[in-house]
């Protein structure tokens, strides 16, 4: 028996520390860019974690220039303005109502899935759900690249989506800012509730 049968996990230390034990949601980033690869990986390796039917219901506005910062800092609350500015490409998340019109491309192998979702009611909830799953996908396809994430839920989101979203089908969920960490960039790491305290074996 090799030393890695004897371990509980595939991935090796450094890499479980980079994705989870030794990552920090940042507050503050550097001025280094983010390149277009870098954010096209992270989305390469976000699409790849499931969904309800492969779904698929995150869309994703990166907001990287100066206007477009503009538009978006008076819709952040306060306290997360200034990491916002700070950060090099901030990314709006959110989730497509219409999801179910790429049923036919997404899960080919039923062609009248779209049809099973005809209540738009029903499509928010599982469309927010699944998004909210991808995000956490995408957050950790964040640390994979080398960077650092600071997810942010305190935005005015009816002013967020009639500003980046105005078609309005699509509806925000998550604000997270991308880059590599800055001046200070970490709070004090907070408790972690026990295996015994979360866990019931049954």
């Amino acid at each position: 028996m090799t030393t890695l049968d004897l371990r509980p996990l595939v991935l090796d230390d450094a890499a479980a520390d980079l994705l989870f034990r030794d990552a920090r949601t940042a507050n503050s980033f550097s001025t280094e860019p983010v390149t277009d690869a870098q954010l096209q990986t992270i989305y390469e390796l976000t699409k790849f974690g499931p969904t309800l039917m492969n779904a698929q219901p995150l869309r994703v506005v990166a907001v990287r220039t100066a206007d477009a910062k503009a538009r978006l800092l008076p819709l952040m609350a306060e306290g997360n303005r200034a990491k916002t500015e700070s950060a090099p490409v901030t990314l709006v998340l959110g989730y497509d109502v219409d999801f179910h019109e790429q049923f036919p491309t997404t899960f080919p192998h039923l062609p009248e899935a779209k049809d099973r979702f005809p209540d738009e009611g029903v499509r928010h909830g599982i469309g927010r759900d699944n998004a909210f799953l991808q995000i956490g996908y995408l957050i950790l396809a964040v640390r994979a690249a080398g960077l650092a994430a600071g997810p942010m839920g305190g935005f005015d989101r009816d002013g967020v989506d009639a500003e980046f979203f105005a078609d309005g089908r699509t509806k925000s969920v998550l604000v997270v800012n991308v880059g590599n960490p800055g001046e200070n960039p970490w709070m004090d790491r907070l408790p972690r509730l026990s295996y015994e305290a979360v866990v019931t074996e049954l």
